[in-house]
């Protein structure tokens, strides 16, 4: 009778569901506990962040008085947790071969230290991040704001950590944590990708940026820009092969604009104007633009009109 629970059939639809289990599929995983854990490396990127600006992100669970004790208290505990993460992703994507338990251990422990002894130079790249987003942004009210509300500052913080995992060649927990400040903020920063000092992302939403990019010092991108690669029909053949543009020193890149392909360079002090789409290179000093755009006006009588969008031989869209 419809809406009886029939346990057989229950029971046997489990069965075959776990039957399907031993099939041999990729995505099969059934031992949950040895896979590095989603929301684990998510608690581990909020940890960061009360290291890389202390003071502004507190844990609350404990109750110390002197700061110092606070941190050391958070910096042991973000240690712990990530020797564990890293030491169950070793076994990943084969690029250390087959480790013994005692191994993974001991390359956890060691590549755990290296990072660590990074955090210094990843909080001096992101001091830099956080002048260029003061200096480049009229509406900023100050510096602390950008850090606790401005959603570029995350996203390039949070690739500023996982970029040093990727450079010592951890497998899944980079692209983790950068997925985690996708899901965030919907900027998309591969961990691979070569970033200077004094980035500036504004507004955000929707940047892409692929794995092999290198972009330069006192760069500054605005929402829905994509720095792509031109095709990726080769798959994994493509792997290691540079994809992705290179972006010079004090380029400005407005809106909408795409640059794609591996060979593209766009040079120093360059602009490049909103919703042009670039697959070659662009010498320095160059302003890049979409010329002589149309706006089309129908009234509610179907009277037609067009207004070109122009400004002398150089035209780009600003928020």
């Amino acid at each position: 009778m419809s809406g009886i629970i029939n346990e057989d059939e229950i029971n046997k639809i489990v069965l075959n569901v776990f039957k399907d289990f031993e099939g041999g599929k990729t995505i099969d995983a059934i031992d949950i506990y040895n896979k590095p854990d989603k929301a684990e490396v998510r608690e581990l990127v909020d940890d960061f962040f009360r290291i890389i600006f202390p003071g502004y992100f507190r844990d609350r669970s404990y109750k110390i008085f002197n700061p110092k004790n606070s941190f050391a208290v958070t910096l042991e505990d973000i240690f712990y947790h990530l020797n564990k993460q890293v030491t169950l992703a070793l076994d990943f994507c084969n690029k250390r071969g087959t480790l013994t338990e005692k191994q993974r251990r001991e390359e956890s422990y060691r590549v755990c230290k290296i990072f660590f002894e990074r955090i210094p130079a990843v909080r001096e790249y992101v001091e830099s991040d956080l002048i260029a987003a003061y200096d480049g942004d009229p509406a900023a009210g100050c510096m602390e704001e950008i850090i606790l509300a401005y959603p570029g500052l995350m996203a390039i913080t949070v690739y500023r950590i996982a970029h040093e995992l990727y450079k010592l060649q951890i497998p899944v927990l980079p692209r983790l944590m950068t997925e985690y400040a996708h899901s965030e903020t919907g900027i998309d920063i591969h961990p691979g990708a070569q970033i200077g000092k004094y980035f500036f992302i504004d507004h955000g939403t929707g940047i892409v940026i692929g794995e092999t990019a290198v972009i330069g010092e006192h760069v500054k991108i605005y929402q829905g820009v994509t720095i792509g690669a031109l095709s990726t029909k080769g798959g994994q053949k493509l792997s290691g092969v540079k994809r992705h543009p290179t972006i010079c020193d004090n380029v400005t890149i407005y809106a909408g604009a795409s640059i794609l392909g591996g060979d593209t360079i766009i040079g120093e002090n360059t602009v490049i104007g909103g919703n042009t789409f670039i697959t070659r290179s662009i010498g320095a000093d160059t302003r890049v633009s979409m010329k002589n755009l149309e706006m089309e006006y129908r009234t509610n009588n179907n009277e037609r009109k067009i207004e070109e969008l122009k400004q002398g031989d150089q035209w780009y869209y600003v928020i």
